[in-house]
């Protein structure tokens, strides 16, 4: 097996428009998993990308209020410092990541490129409405997350295209992640959820996962919710909670597997919206 270990995206790029068939290793956390598992065997060479120093930084824009995030940064990058501060609910997600291990290796792009419905990164560039930067050896070009996630671990890039990275906004709101597993760490979503309120815009973003065969929206949750919410405590009644809930749950599409029955992933994203909602006005969920 050959492997490739370029310094830059234009030669990482090159090497792909090379090799077609190559495989790109950041942390590794999801693909070496598959490979000890005999699930999958790279077929062509193994590019290698978290050297790339564009991959591995982030910057902020002031101007743009937005922050982007290399591909090859790691979970355990954006649970703390500045960038735990810019995007919090992102902090959040990573937190709940595997091992400290595990968020050491794993990267935000590897997250976006195995597409994976219960990545805990993607509902939180879901609700933010992220979009993820991507090149080739013909050029960059932009794709917002929501056309960029296609289906179970299906992304909409183009074959010879590399992640670069992901811009996400910097909102002066609230913004909370939460998911549910069948232990309490080391766990993989069983379902999540990512709520985030904007009163500059007085609008509301939900984003759900593990609950549909990609990251879903809620749109009927967040127009309810944008139009009963008091903007200034980011309080609602109980009723339009209740209500809220009831329409997250509605928006989910989700299956009984191993891990978890169908009802329960639909309740479990109800409650989890409806307490992060309860979260940001300071109010504690009742049991």
């Amino acid at each position: 097996m050959v492997v490739h270990v370029p310094s830059t995206v234009d030669e990482a790029v090159g090497q792909l428009a090379a090799d077609p068939a190559s495989t790109v290793l950041a942390g590794g956390t999801d693909l070496m998993v598959e490979v000890n598992d005999g699930h999958r065997r790279p077929s062509g060479s193994v590019i290698v990308v978290n050297r790339i120093a564009e991959l591995r930084s982030w910057r902020r824009d002031p101007q743009h209020a937005s922050v982007t995030i290399g591909a090859a940064v790691s979970y355990r990058e954006m649970a703390e410092g500045p960038l735990a501060a810019m995007v919090p609910a992102l902090a959040q997600a990573a937190r709940t990541v595997g091992s400290p291990q595990i968020r050491n290796a794993g990267t935000l792009g590897g997250n976006l490129g195995t597409c994976s419905p219960a990545g805990d990164g993607l509902p939180v560039l879901s609700a933010l409405d992220a979009v993820v930067d991507v090149a080739s050896a013909a050029g960059r070009r932009s794709v917002p997350i929501n056309d960029f996630m296609v289906g179970v671990k299906q992304t909409s890039l183009r074959p010879g295209e590399l992640i670069v990275s992901v811009t996400v906004p910097v909102i002066h709101g609230w913004q909370g992640y939460a998911k549910v597993g069948v232990r309490n760490a080391m766990v993989i979503a069983v379902a999540s959820a990512c709520v985030v309120l904007d009163p500059s815009r007085s609008s509301v973003a939900v984003a759900l996962g593990s609950v549909a065969p990609t990251i879903v929206r809620c749109p009927d949750a967040e127009h309810h919710l944008a139009t009963s919410l008091d903007w200034s405590t980011l309080a609602a009644t109980s009723a339009d909670l209740d209500r809220f809930a009831t329409l997250v749950s509605a928006a989910s599409r989700p299956i009984s597997d191993h891990r978890s029955s169908a009802e329960y992933r639909r309740h479990a994203v109800g409650v989890l919206a409806r307490r992060l909602v309860r979260r940001a006005s300071s109010v504690d969920e009742a049991a």
